[in-house]
């Protein structure tokens, strides 16, 4: 609930452009898909808004839906379905690594150490690096 009220568009559209928001009908939208692992979704013309929150954008659709098994009226199979995503590579984010490098002044092997010993936590490591420089 709004306090004071009902509000009228024009304060509204003053609010939403203090918060960094934005919204924008999507014009020409034949069709959205929303493909799961065994099925899809499917949205025959749609309303589709586009809405901007702090440069982050998502949306919103409105239709009615239906449902088709995957491979059907011409869509992919599962079989020609792109691969999925190769998994993450093992270890702590690249960041997490530079940050320790950095802040402790060590190299790339001491720092992926003190990270694998601090269950990935890079604050830790850069304590634990640091104590035992002037330990």
């Amino acid at each position: 609930m709004i306090p004071g009220g009902r509000m009228n568009e024009r304060t509204m559209r003053m609010m939403m452009k203090r918060m960094g928001m934005s919204t924008q009908a999507m014009e020409g939208v034949v069709e959205v898909i929303i493909r799961r692992a065994r099925d899809e979704i499917v949205l025959d013309h749609p309303e589709v808004t586009e809405v901007v929150v702090q440069g982050m954008k998502t949306y919103q659709v409105v239709g009615e839906p239906r449902t088709r098994a995957l491979g059907a009226e011409g869509t992919p199979s599962p079989a020609a379905a792109p691969p999925a995503a190769s998994p993450a590579p093992a270890g702590p984010p690249e960041e997490d690594v530079e940050l320790v490098m950095a802040q402790a002044q060590v190299d790339r092997t001491t720092a992926l150490k003190a990270l694998s010993d601090a269950h990935g936590e890079p604050a830790e490591a850069i304590l634990k690096l640091m104590s035992r420089r002037t330990g």
